[in-house]
């Protein structure tokens, strides 16, 4: 078991270091730079070139059954799924190959209204303490759940 993390404008990294150490499950912390690297002997900081999904597609490549991702990306999701992998967004929710269908369908219905409406304005509500303590509740159970047999 592994936890991949896609690290660009995530703001659970320390959550997720915090968790991986207690259970001793290795950690890999992937972008484009701009990471501090952690002192932790569980924590990797990957580093991989600019480009666009070059982060992410470092982390489809690797994850698989067992494995656990946290990313904000539907797409990198998508892969991941399909993968085997469990996959958590930053506010705790879960995708699974029971929703990730409809979750890609709708990111792509809401590309397409935002390129039809150059001056559509607004974007996601802030990320609040709540989304935190969903996000540590949600990766717990993911990390229980890939240590069963």
């Amino acid at each position: 078991m592994t936890i991949y993390v896609d690290a660009d404008a995530c703001p659970v990294k320390a959550e997720v270091e915090r968790v991986g150490t207690r259970h001793k499950v290795p950690v890999c912390i992937v972008s484009n730079g701009g990471i501090r690297p952690s002192a932790n002997p569980l924590v990797r900081t990957i580093v991989v070139s600019d480009g666009p999904d070059v982060a992410d597609i470092w982390i489809a490549d690797r994850a698989g059954q067992g494995d656990i991702v946290i990313t904000g990306d539907i797409p990198l999701a998508a892969r991941c799924v399909e993968g085997g992998a469990q996959v958590l967004k930053h506010n705790g929710e879960a995708l699974t190959p029971a929703n990730i269908g409809n979750i890609l369908a709708t990111r792509d219905l809401m590309a397409d209204m935002r390129a039809a409406d150059p001056f559509r304005q607004g974007g996601g509500r802030a990320f609040s303490k709540a989304d935190r303590s969903r996000f540590l509740d949600a990766l717990e159970r993911a990390v229980r759940k890939a240590a069963q047999p």
